[in-house]
């Protein structure tokens, strides 16, 4: 599984795939919401019509899917 940081860590990779799970983010909404987990899901929440806590699942269950995708990724490349 990913870890908060290793999104955070690689942002600008990771904001694409963010952006096709979560299609509401806003580009210019990243800059002060990125680093911050808990300021994330509540702006998460707010833009997707979620509660924190949905918000809250919904990135582990990202975190958890891109996390698997790298493990398979890497798989592959072996």
């Amino acid at each position: 599984m990913l870890k908060w940081t290793d999104l955070t860590q690689d942002w600008d990779a990771m904001y694409a795939r963010a952006k096709r799970r979560f299609p509401n983010l806003k580009d210019q909404d990243m800059v002060r919401f990125s680093k911050d987990r808990k300021r994330f899901e509540a702006y998460l929440a707010e833009c997707h019509q979620l509660t924190v806590n949905e918000a809250h699942e919904e990135l582990e269950d990202f975190l958890f899917t891109e996390g698997l995708n790298r493990e398979f990724s890497r798989s592959l490349s072996e």
